[in-house]
């Protein structure tokens, strides 16, 4: 049976990424796997792992959904993405959809997780701290759009 008219005709397929099917199973397993990863390093203690964890997927997370601009293959929309993040292009720029809650959730919860781990260690939990507010700030509806100082606004 033939399938008529089922291709997708985004203009930016970066708007509905992350809206694809098991994308949200694929993003949980990567942060498991990377945490089973860095478990299975012999010097690493527990609470230092959670907290790796936690910063590694922050940094990951800020780099390509609040540094990188534009898209990864030409699009027909005049270039009208070339200066947005994908954070920014997520969605066609709706705000509060289930995709970017579940992107603001999860740093979440992996922050609750690592400070229980570590005990609420001041050390860990400063680092955890400025990694969470790193990636959370950014997704606000404030920010949508601004360059702070000017960073990252070409």
């Amino acid at each position: 049976r033939m399938n008529v008219g089922v291709a997708h005709s985004e203009v930016n397929p970066n708007t509905r990424v992350m809206n694809s099917r098991g994308i949200w199973l694929a993003y949980l397993l990567l942060v498991a796997v990377l945490h089973v990863v860095l478990l299975s390093i012999p010097f690493f203690s527990v609470p230092l792992v959670w907290t790796l964890t936690n910063v590694i997927h922050n940094l990951v997370m800020y780099v390509f959904l609040h540094t990188v601009k534009g898209t990864p293959f030409e699009t027909p929309d005049q270039g009208k993405a070339r200066l947005l993040t994908h954070w920014e292009q997520m969605d066609y720029g709706i705000q509060f959809t289930s995709s970017r809650k579940f992107l603001t959730i999860s740093p979440i919860v992996l922050y609750i997780l690592a400070s229980f781990y570590t005990k609420y260690d001041a050390t860990h939990f400063l680092v955890n701290t400025c990694s969470l507010l790193s990636v959370l700030l950014p997704k606000l509806p404030q920010f949508h759009g601004v360059r702070i100082f000017g960073i990252n606004k070409y």
